[in-house]
């Protein structure tokens, strides 16, 4: 294909902001969620909100392996705009599901469908989003393009933070607890139309049949699908825990809730702008090389910043705490996600990288918030996030020498 137009850039990357603020947004709601749509008191609500955050990553390699495939067989357009309108319809449910006070057991009900129906749409956006920024990106540019997803998908974390930050500053504690949150998903709901639109006039990418893998060529497929695995899987704790960090401060560190969400504005503000300054690293300096420092600096430094923030307990330690650590682990991530993907061959690399993906993010994202706050519980220990971020990333940081980084990728060609 020609180089793609910045009409079309922005139809992949608003889409797949878009779907990271509709799955991130019921994270930074969890507590008054729970509250509104969860029986018992408020710890008991806040698990079973936490638990049904969870359930979403279930659907998760579901949507990766079929629209992923559908993606490699049909094309990465039609897939994109499938996963995207799945997304719309999460959305809508999610914002109209009546409290438990109204409707009882059909409230949580109705909040476990939906949260399915948005995992199975996220599961199948990233695959034919990052295979499509891939094979579209210019020679030596490969790892900008596909740092934009990165970067957009935390552009998604900052808008739902900010959403959350203005109404939890506008609306009594009562107004937010009750429909407060609501608004944020009606907000999303509201540009899924435009999002639609925008992706029917993308150019396919799919390469042609003649590139599809044989049969006898799985072998190395399947070992960098396993160490793409722990490599995903390593990035994602970090991701989930950071993103924890709203929870964190409320539960955990008794701050107010707009400073609460004040972090996650920092945790998005910083991490798309290291997406993309990382993404141009890869492409200057090949994506292991980029990776080791940062990774080798969270592995060190992690439980080092909870002790400051827990001893601390101050807005400003909470900021700087959040954004350190968004810097390293994105410094580190956004190369090592690009290694997986241009490890994959292109005739199978959105049904894989989706489906590695998503298996990685339900493993360890689904997991990640009620494990923190179950190991919270049974430490006593507001350090036992670092901790568990610490051997994630060792975890990862190893497994990256087990993938082969390709010349070609390292120079960016195509």
């Amino acid at each position: 294909m020609t180089a793609p137009t910045r009409r079309q850039i922005a139809a992949v990357v608003a889409g797949n902001a878009l779907e990271f603020y509709d799955f991130v947004t019921y994270s930074f709601f969890a507590v008054q969620i729970g509250r509104t749509l969860f029986p018992g008191d408020p710890e008991q609500s806040l698990m079973l909100s936490l638990g049904t955050f969870g359930i979403g990553f279930l659907s998760r390699p579901l949507g990766g392996l079929l629209i992923g495939r559908y993606a490699d067989r049909k094309g990465r357009k039609p897939a994109m705009i499938l996963s995207f309108a799945l997304m719309g319809v999460g959305l809508v449910g999610m914002a109209l599901t009546p409290s438990f006070a109204a409707a009882g057991m059909a409230a949580p009900a109705l909040a476990v469908l939906f949260r399915l129906i948005q995992g199975f749409a996220l599961g199948g956006e990233v695959g034919p989003n990052t295979a499509w920024l891939l094979e579209a990106a210019p020679p030596g540019r490969r790892g900008l393009f596909v740092s934009l997803h990165m970067a957009t998908a935390d552009l998604g974390v900052l808008a739902a933070g900010l959403v959350g930050l203005l109404l939890s500053s506008l609306l009594a504690p009562a107004q937010f607890d009750a429909w407060g949150w609501r608004i944020a998903f009606l907000l999303g709901a509201a540009i899924v139309p435009f999002g639609l639109a925008l992706r029917r006039t993308l150019d396919e990418t799919l390469p042609p049949a003649k590139e599809a893998v044989a049969s006898a060529d799985l072998g190395p497929v399947l070992a960098t699908a396993a160490a793409g695995m722990i490599i995903l899987g390593a990035a994602t704790i970090a991701n989930y825990t950071l993103q924890y960090i709203n929870t964190y401060a409320q539960t955990t560190l008794h701050m107010a809730v707009n400073v609460a969400f004040g972090a996650t504005l920092v945790l998005g503000a910083v991490s798309v702008a290291c997406d993309l300054a990382a993404g141009w690293l890869a492409d200057r300096f090949g994506r292991k090389r980029t990776l080791l420092l940062p990774w080798l600096a969270l592995i060190l430094l992690a439980v080092p910043a909870y002790l400051f923030v827990s001893a601390v307990r101050t807005p400003a330690a909470l900021f700087a705490t959040t954004a350190f650590l968004s810097l390293v682990h994105i410094v580190g991530s956004t190369p090592a996600m690009l290694l997986v993907l241009e490890a994959i061959p292109a005739r199978v690399r959105a049904g894989a990288m989706g489906l590695i993906y998503a298996c990685a993010i339900s493993i360890f994202g689904g997991t990640a918030q009620p494990l923190i706050r179950k190991m919270i519980e049974w430490t006593g220990s507001p350090l036992a996030p670092g901790w568990y971020m610490t051997i994630a990333v060792a975890c990862g940081l190893a497994a990256t020498f087990l993938i082969r980084e390709s010349p070609r990728g390292a120079r960016g060609e195509r």
